[in-house]
This record gives structure tokens, sequence and C-alpha cells, in this order.
């Protein structure tokens, strides 16, 4: 079974940055797309990013292009998400998860794809 593990998360202020891992293991991290949602307070989960199985193909939201950016290394079994120019609707609880699809595609932004997933990290932006 994949298990994944996230950290790097805490207290921001406006526009600032923080990046993110999780951290994978149980079996070959590189056969999974990745992904990350977050889940605000009294909100559903939301599509944060996703990436494919080498890192050549990224997919994100309107909320967060251009400020976030998903990375992988496989080598080291390590998805990381960073946040730049954060702002207080970026307050969430941030989990990864892995998806086993047939390819890389839209369908990815929705959470019913993925099989496995993190505990979460606590993100605050704050003024």
């Amino acid at each position: 079974q994949l298990q994944l593990v996230e950290s790097g998360g805490g207290l921001v202020q406006i526009g600032g940055s923080l990046r993110l891992s999780c951290a994978a293991s149980g079996r070959t991290f590189s056969n999974y797309v990745m992904g990350w949602f977050r889940q605000a307070p009294g909100k559903g989960r939301e599509f944060v990013a996703a990436i494919s199985w080498t890192g050549s193909h990224t997919a994100y939201p309107d909320s967060v292009k251009g400020r976030f950016t998903v990375s992988r290394d496989n080598a080291k079994n390590m998805m990381y998400l960073q946040m730049n120019s954060l702002k207080p609707e970026d307050t969430a609880v941030y989990s990864c998860a892995a998806s086993s699809p047939p390819a890389f595609t839209l369908d990815l932004a929705r959470r019913a794809e993925y099989h496995s997933w993190g505990q979460g990290t606590q993100v605050t932006v704050s003024s």
C-alpha cells in the first residue's frame, strides 16, 4: 500500500511563500500520478495541482495558476508544492494524493480519481 506523509505547512503572511512536501513509501512512486488538494473549514476538498508520472505534465486550477508550482523527484520518492504570493483564501489543510489513471487528463481534478491520501498539513495565511 502506498503511504503518503505531508510536511511543510505553517503560518505565513500574505504575499509570502511556503513549500510543501509529500513523502511516499510502500510502492514504486513513479508508477503514480500525484495530486495536491486542499480543504478549508466548512468547504469541500478543492483540487490544487496534479503532476504526471515523470513530471512532464502538470495541471492547476485558475485559482492557483501562476502562483503554485508542483514538482516531483522520483529518485527521492518526493513531491513538492511551491506556493508563492499566498492569499488568505489559500488557508486550508493541504493533502497529497496518488492516482493510477490510464492517462493524464483533466479528470485528475476530481478527488474520486485518487485512491491514496496523506493526512494533510495546515497552511494558514494571515496578515
